[in-house]
């Protein structure tokens, strides 16, 4: 029997958001400080130029697929909440409340987290006090810098625009998120047609499919074959889908989506296809104004400083800096705005905290956004949000893999609800991710161990946390 929970709740909640805005959510939330950084490390697990491009496809391919079929549960169940829902839908909500307690615990927060800092040290580059290097206090076991005092900050400020309203947030999210992607537009133009350097690129696709791994010592190219190629494009794949990742957080807002049978899938599509093709152009744009080894150790990881600077000179860094300061604050505000209302649901079927399930005067979860500011705010501080999202890319893929799966088991639980949309490709493209995402766990639990079992941990210490929570609100059970 389909949970009935929610039912009532989209009429407690403004419709504001438009297919536009619903697609901005999306591309803005995938688009922060990865695609200027990852390539770095991906370049030194594959070693050339192909195999470059190919995991950036990959990525984007298989989240695109994903999207596509996310958008047959958007349309069965257009609810707050998103994947939640589906989860519980699908399976129980022991399921549904793990994938809660993991995006509260760490994939959400962590992120914002992640995000905010990375905002606080490209700002540096303006104003160097702003930056981690400028310790204000130390007490031994711990340091504060300037860098977390900025990211608390914007993490705050976003929470409080968007307590005053899902509208303040669409504002700011649509404009942000067109103005990352005209810049990154205007980088990629600029790189590849007003600095493109033809001996850079020949050099680099002179051997485009020669399976090698860069010394991260020595910065020598060994070469790889058999197992070796598999664990590389694995341990790559985590930088790139790391990068694509987050897109599923406009299904977080159904409940203020309009014609959300229509747009949600639609601006799944719409986001992950706009995303997809920035990111592969922003690397044939790297490929076209540095050589292979300039990308795989450019300082600190920050390729696309190294490319800014061959394509503007000395202004380079200063262009970069503002373009990531711009693309992680919307990021941020639509990672904040999505979150809370995972935990709206959460708290009205008695899984969370009760007054997370109230909308305050402006319509929208306005306590479960400040609980989520105060961990976020933990997290900042503690200065261990690198590792807490190291360690979930394999947990994310299993949830994404649970929810395509979901589709399967929908399809012979409930062969008569009504489906406006259908999951395109059904079934072998799901299938496809399925089978590509739990292929790529399997090669991070194998080459990548650190990063895969206390992701696991984190997850399954929720098991006696549900437990308990169902113990205090026995009548949800």
């Amino acid at each position: 029997m389909i949970n009935t929970t929610n039912n009532e709740e989209a009429h407690d909640m403004k419709r504001e958001l438009k297919l536009l805005d619903a697609t901005m959510l999306v591309a803005g939330s995938m688009i922060g400080s990865g695609i200027f950084i990852v390539s770095s490390d991906i370049a030194r697990h594959v070693g050339s130029a192909g195999w470059l491009i190919a995991v950036w496809l990959l990525a984007g391919v298989i989240t695109v697929i994903a999207a596509l079929t996310y958008g047959e549960l958007s349309g069965m169940f257009p609810k707050a909440g998103g994947q939640y829902v589906y989860l519980r839908e699908a399976y129980n909500k022991l399921v549904a409340f793990l994938y809660g307690w993991s995006l509260f615990m760490v994939i959400q927060a962590g992120t914002i987290a992640a995000v905010g800092v990375a905002f606080a040290k490209f700002a540096a580059y303006l104003y160097e006090p702003l930056g981690d290097g400028n310790v204000l206090w130390d007490f031994g076991i711990f340091r504060l810098n300037a860098a977390q005092l900025v990211a608390i900050g914007t993490i705050i400020f976003l929470t409080w625009l968007n307590t005053r309203g899902v509208k303040n947030g669409k504002i700011i999210q649509t404009v942000f998120t067109l103005v990352k992607i005209l810049s990154l537009g205007g980088l990629i133009v600029a790189g590849l047609f007003g600095a493109f350097n033809t001996a850079v690129w020949d050099a680099n696709w002179a051997a485009p499919w020669e399976t090698i791994r860069w010394d991260a010592v020595g910065g020598h190219a060994v070469s790889v074959s058999g197992a070796a190629v598999f664990a590389g494009i694995v341990s790559a794949m985590v930088g790139s889908l790391f990068a694509s990742d987050a897109w599923n957080n406009v299904t977080f807002i159904a409940g203020e989506i309009r014609n959300p049978k229509r747009n949600i899938g639609l601006s799944l599509f719409l986001g992950t296809l706009i995303v997809t093709v920035i990111y592969v152009l922003t690397n044939l744009m790297y490929l076209a104004t540095l050589r292979l080894p300039e990308i795989a150790f450019a300082p600190a990881d920050r390729v696309a400083v190294a490319a800014a600077q061959a394509i503007f000179g000395s202004v380079g860094t200063m262009v970069i800096a503002v373009m990531i300061m711009v693309a992680t604050f919307g990021c941020n505000n639509g990672l904040i705005l999505a979150g809370a209302r995972v935990y709206y649901t959460m708290a009205q079927d008695g899984l969370f905290f009760k007054k997370a399930g109230v909308l305050n005067r402006f319509e929208v979860p306005g306590w479960g956004l400040w609980a989520q500011c105060v961990w976020t705010s933990v997290l900042c501080l503690t200065g261990r949000y690198g590792d807490l999202l190291n360690y979930v890319i394999f947990v994310v893929l299993i949830f994404y893999s649970l929810t395509i799966i979901g589709v399967f088991i929908l399809r012979r639980k409930h062969p008569d609800m009504p489906r406006p949309y259908r999951a395109f490709g059904y079934p072998v493209l799901p299938a496809f991710y399925v089978a590509a995402a739990l292929t790529i766990c399997i090669g991070l639990l194998i080459y990548q161990p650190t990063f895969t079992w206390p992701g696991l941990i984190i997850v399954l210490l929720g098991i006696p946390v549900y437990y308990l929570w169902n113990k205090k609100t026995p009548a949800t059970q």
